[in-house]
């Protein structure tokens, strides 16, 4: 079996592919041409340059002898938490996954895993749980990277009807160890240690999950999942402020003692964003991502633990472990 990686240079591309390498499969990874991060993976895996808006770039990664079985997990996308949608996220996220879906069908693989956000699923009221479903409207979902994982993840399970072996992955906030990309959680982390996080939010919070359990669960799916099935790989819910008082605990560092009301939060964030866009920095927060954190994050993964055996550690332990590789890479 050959293991094809798309996003391999990203937080949860790396992870999954260094979980394979220790397995001992054979594995092929997709990287950007010039992705410093491709030098991260490890070197028993061949690495591919291309880009998925560019199918004839991604001929070589695809092709093999039609005796060797192929996986392709689809791990490269855009996470944004910006108001907006840019023409490029909806072309990466959408537009790629369908040409890797063709791909798909033409070098006949095994099996596509996609992974999804559990962003495309349709948010219900506070106090209801959110589990699968097979009814994915970018109508039905509240912001442009949402609409783009709802619309990319209602492609792969047409192609699903249309004969394609696909399983859908839906994690969800993806943090943990050897996030060369900086995630939204690692710069938290970062920017905490730094002290430059001097208040949160008095309300708020979100799922989070470490991403080698996340990588894990991929894996597993790989093996186990059923074809035209989805499957929430989450965690639980964790306020913003128990994540503060773990970066305290955890660090050793003073505690943020200050804590501000939604609106002013809410009254403050364009400009937050417009700042961070100037410094060509992802913004620390925007009016979508304070939707997020006041939206309802109660996703049920019993599907996964279910069906693949899936399971997940306590974000306490993910973020002792982001500490520690934070401070042996000497950024914090």
């Amino acid at each position: 079996m050959i293991y094809l990686v798309t996003g391999a240079a990203g937080h949860l591309g790396n992870t999954i592919v260094k979980q394979l390498v220790s397995q001992g499969k054979s594995v092929r990874c997709l990287v950007l041409p010039c992705e410093r991060a491709a030098a991260e993976l490890p070197g028993k895996a061949a690495v591919y340059t291309g880009n998925v808006l560019d199918k004839t770039s991604l001929e070589p990664f695809f092709r093999h002898d039609a005796k060797e079985p192929s996986v392709v997990i689809h791990c490269a996308g855009i996470v944004s938490i910006a108001s907006g949608l840019s023409q490029n996220i909806y072309d990466v996220n959408v537009t790629g996954t369908q040409n890797v879906i063709d791909l798909c069908l033409t070098h006949r693989v095994k099996r596509l895993v996609y992974v999804s956000s559990v962003h495309a699923l349709p948010e219900l009221p506070k106090g209801q749980l959110i589990s699968e479903t097979k009814d994915f409207d970018p109508d039905r979902v509240v912001g442009g990277y949402a609409k783009t994982k709802a619309e990319a993840t209602k492609r792969a399970l047409a192609a699903a009807k249309n004969g394609l072996d696909v399983c859908v992955v839906h994690p969800s906030g993806i943090c943990g160890p050897n996030d060369y990309g900086r995630g939204h959680m690692t710069q938290l982390l970062i920017d905490f240690c730094k002290r430059k996080m001097t208040a949160g939010l008095t309300v708020g919070g979100y799922d989070f999950v470490d991403v080698r359990d996340v990588a894990a669960g991929i894996i597993s799916c790989c093996e186990k999942g059923k074809s035209g099935e989805t499957y929430i790989l989450s965690n639980r819910y964790y306020s913003v402020r128990e994540l503060l008082e773990m970066f305290h605990q955890i660090t050793g560092l003073k505690p943020v003692r200050t804590f501000l009301p939604l609106w002013f939060a809410k009254a403050t964030a364009p400009l937050s964003e417009l700042y961070y866009k100037i410094l060509r920095q992802p913004p620390l927060y925007t009016p979508y991502s304070l939707y997020t954190l006041t939206s309802n994050a109660a996703f049920s993964h019993s599907k996964a633990d279910r069906m693949l055996d899936y399971t997940c550690r306590p974000i306490k332990q993910t973020i002792r472990d982001t500490f520690e590789w934070l401070k042996s890479r000497g950024k914090v």
